[in-house]
Formats: C-alpha cells, sequence, structure tokens
C-alpha cells in the first residue's frame, strides 16, 4: 500500500520478529506512554494503529507505570478494556495523535458472513449458537470477555481476562468432553480502534483439543489470523466456521 510503517513494540509482548517488517522499531516497556508520546513526536506521528495482543492480566502484574499513566489509573473508575484504552486514546489525542482503525490494513484477513468452512453447522448448533450469541452480546455490555462456550444447551464458560483457548480448555473439562461451541462477539463497539477479536490457528487446535464442533463470530469484525491456515485446520478437523452480520 505504499505506507512506511514504524513499530513501537511492547517489550513485555512484541516478538523480535517485528524489526524486519518495520522501517524502524522503537522498543518501550508497558509502563512507558511518555516515552511513546516522544517517540510518536520525534518521528512526527500523528496517526497510530493498535496491534497485537496485550494480556489484561498484565494489568496486575509488576509492571511500573510511568508518572503519566499513573495519574491516568489513578483517575480510571475502572480497569477493563475500553476505561483502560479509551484514556490512552483521549491522552494522545489531546497530544494531536489519534487511533487508526486497527483493521485498516488487515481487510482481508476479516471474517466474511456465511459459513467459510466445509462443514456447516447441523440445526442443533445453529439453535445453540443463536442462544450464545444472546448471551455474547449481554456480556458484551459489561466489557469483559468476548467469548463464551455453550454444550448441551446450556452456557458452560464465560470469558474473562484468560482468553480463547483457556476458557476451551475450562469448558471442557466442566462438561467432561462432551462437544461444545463457541461464539465470539465484537463487544457490539461502533469502532474497530483496539481489542478486535481474534481466531488464529493456536484457537483451531484448542477446538480440537476441547471437542469444540464450531464457532461463530461477526462478520467484518473479527480477525482470522493466518486465515488460510486456520480454514485449513477447521476443515481438516471438521469444524464449522462463520460469521455473521451484525444489525445495526
Amino acid at each position: 500500500m505504499g505506507v512506511e510503517v514504524v513499530a513501537i513494540a511492547i517489550e513485555e509482548e512484541a516478538s523480535q520478529e517485528i524489526e524486519a517488517l518495520a522501517a524502524r522499531t522503537y522498543w518501550i516497556s508497558l509502563g512507558a506512554l511518555s516515552k511513546l508520546i516522544e517517540i510518536c513526536k520525534s518521528e512526527g506521528l500523528t496517526e497510530l494503529m493498535m496491534c497485537g495482543q496485550v494480556k489484561h492480566v498484565k494489568i496486575f502484574s509488576a509492571i511500573r507505570p510511568d508518572w503519566r499513566l499513573f495519574k491516568l489509573l489513578a483517575s480510571l473508575r475502572e480497569k477493563n478494556t475500553d476505561a483502560l484504552i479509551g484514556g490512552v486514546a483521549k491522552v494522545l489525542a489531546d497530544e494531536g495523535i489519534v487511533l487508526a482503525d486497527s483493521t485498516l490494513l488487515l481487510k482481508e484477513m476479516l471474517a466474511p458472513e456465511g459459513v467459510f468452512t466445509r462443514r456447516k453447522p447441523d440445526s442443533e448448533e445453529l439453535k445453540q449458537l443463536k442462544y450464545g450469541r444472546e448471551i455474547a452480546g449481554s456480556l458484551a455490555a459489561f466489557d469483559i470477555g468476548q467469548s463464551v462456550v455453550i454444550a448441551d444447551r446450556a452456557c458452560v464458560a464465560l470469558e474473562a481476562m484468560e482468553g480463547t483457548d483457556a476458557i476451551l480448555r475450562r469448558a471442557c473439562e466442566l462438561t467432561g468432553g462432551k462437544p461444545q461451541l463457541l461464539v465470539k462477539s465484537s463487544r457490539r463497539r461502533q469502532h474497530l480502534l483496539f481489542d478486535v477479536p481474534v481466531l488464529g490457528p493456536a484457537t483451531m487446535e484448542a477446538m480440537r483439543e476441547t471437542n469444540t464442533k464450531a464457532a461463530t463470530m461477526d462478520a467484518g469484525r473479527t480477525l482470522l489470523l493466518d486465515r488460510d491456515e486456520v480454514i485449513e485446520k477447521a476443515n481438516r478437523y471438521g469444524i464449522s466456521l462463520s460469521g455473521v452480520a451484525i444489525e445495526d
């Protein structure tokens, strides 16, 4: 696309491989909000895109925030994703730096509408997936997690900070390995600035291990990392994947 990318990598999370993919790479600690702003100023950057994952549990780790982030954290009523990243976005905006759509360069990786694997969900699975979407939609209002697991017409597990793969394994333990279904939600936000739901090869392995037969997600609002590999694995394991359009 002819866009020069400057990477600002989080030391506690990012892979060294990013250095080969960017024109220039800066490494900062997760708590270094002031350093982030300094780099943007020195590079003349006015637009930032949030990519990849920072595990939610890092909020409670031993990472020390700098004075700017400490002040922000102290001002928050809650430390959920919307509050924390929304607060960071406001600090950046005050410095003339705006957040861009985090899928801006990744549109071809977004889940399409409809079933995009060989196997389609059967009638019983469709009923359970619909039930799961209702629960996921309600859960979204609390900004807790993005996924729910359904088994035998019951909601078995809700995602909090542990991530999708972990709740699949927890649900499997609770049901003794019964067939289960995964529903991912994009939290019904109007924007895609941060925390976009992701499905990747590792989750496909977790689905196979936990007897998860199908997954549904919001079309156009869920990233399929290594999309071809995800679909190939789903087809190989007999898993159904589908995207559902969000109603306005």
